[in-house]
């Protein structure tokens, strides 16, 4: 397939605040540990003067992904809103630096909300607890959709965190259609248990009838079919979609395809920040799908993602991803 672009993803465009913090100062502050919360920007400003020295590094989960994609070597390109304002320049700018086409148009400066950040803490064990001002990233809208870009996209990459939004179901729908009626496919990203929670719903309903790849990890994938087991809601999914590639940690990652099921254990790494983890594994598992490699080295190529990233702060990947994966096939 001769298109423009291999992958365009749409989802949240965001700056995120990494920090790190022990359990007590959770507590203290009242985030929930391991989770993404939704804040508003009153909440956002007091957090923030709460925090101890911070880093602020372009994020966004499907982002992320992209971003990890274009560090690949990939043909890419990524939809997400902004303000015109210092963090809004900052996300562009770290976007197309990455290699990746990043078109959306900026909400003028004068618009109300800001762009979005994620306060994400990171405690000594690695764990990250997110809470996320939306701005206007959650104002996605069809009219920033660009039929023709769509169509210029062989996959299509949805963020389930984008869900959240009063237009973006029909932001998502305009996508799906143009890059379908194209020749192209379309992948989901489930993003998180309580996303799932708030959309299952339309998440099942999308799933039945467009997409071609779920992107989960095992507690979104338990969220979203309700099963007593892993095995039980992985086959139902299985029973749905073509491919479906889910992370469970520690135990590594299966991939459902064409009735059969392969494993990729885990990538044995220090832990330093969990930020990421599943957005560079779906990087890894995508170019390895547009090379043409076997469903398990797919999986293998998305765990070593996911490992390059949780071994330092913030959710873009800083070593050559490329030669890590050429490392790893050498043996």
């Amino acid at each position: 397939m001769n298109k423009r672009y291999q992958v365009v993803g749409i989802g949240n465009a965001m700056v995120d605040v990494l920090c790190q913090v022990d359990d007590a100062f959770l507590s203290r502050a009242g985030v929930e540990k391991g989770i993404m919360q939704l804040i508003d920007m009153p909440r956002a400003v007091a957090l923030y003067g709460q925090m101890g020295p911070a880093r602020e590094v372009s994020g966004g989960s499907a982002a992320n992904t992209i971003a990890g994609f274009a560090a690949l070597g990939g043909r890419t390109a990524y939809v997400g809103k902004v303000r015109d304002d210092q963090l809004g320049a900052i996300f562009a700018h770290d976007m197309r630096a990455q290699g990746a086409d990043y078109e959306t148009p900026f909400a003028p400066a004068q618009t109300t909300e800001e762009t979005g950040r994620c306060m994400v803490l990171v405690t000594p064990d690695g764990e990250r607890s997110m809470s996320t001002y939306l701005g206007v990233s959650e104002h996605l809208s069809p009219t920033d959709i660009d039929p023709a870009q769509m169509a210029q996209a062989e996959w299509l990459y949805l963020e389930g965190y984008r869900f959240d939004g009063p237009e973006s179901h029909a932001a998502f729908a305009k996508a799906i259609s143009a890059t379908r009626a194209a020749g192209g496919r379309v992948s989901l990203t489930l993003s998180d248990p309580f996303c799932v929670k708030r959309h299952r719903d339309a998440f099942r309903a999308m799933i039945r009838d467009h997409v071609d790849l779920l992107f989960c990890n095992q507690h979104e994938l338990l969220a979203m079919y309700r099963n007593a087991t892993l095995d039980e809601a992985m086959d139902e999914a299985a029973s749905e979609i073509d491919i479906v590639a889910c992370t469970a940690s520690e135990q590594g990652a299966w991939v459902l395809a064409g009735g059969e099921r392969h494993h990729a254990p885990a990538v044995a790494t220090s832990v330093v920040d969990a930020t990421g983890a599943g957005d560079l594994f779906a990087s890894g598992f995508l170019w390895g799908m547009i090379e043409g490699r076997p469903w398990a080295e797919c999986a293998r190529m998305g765990c070593i993602a996911a490992g390059e990233v949780i071994s330092h702060i913030g959710a873009r990947p800083e070593a050559d991803l490329k030669a890590l994966m050429a490392r790893d096939r050498l043996g």
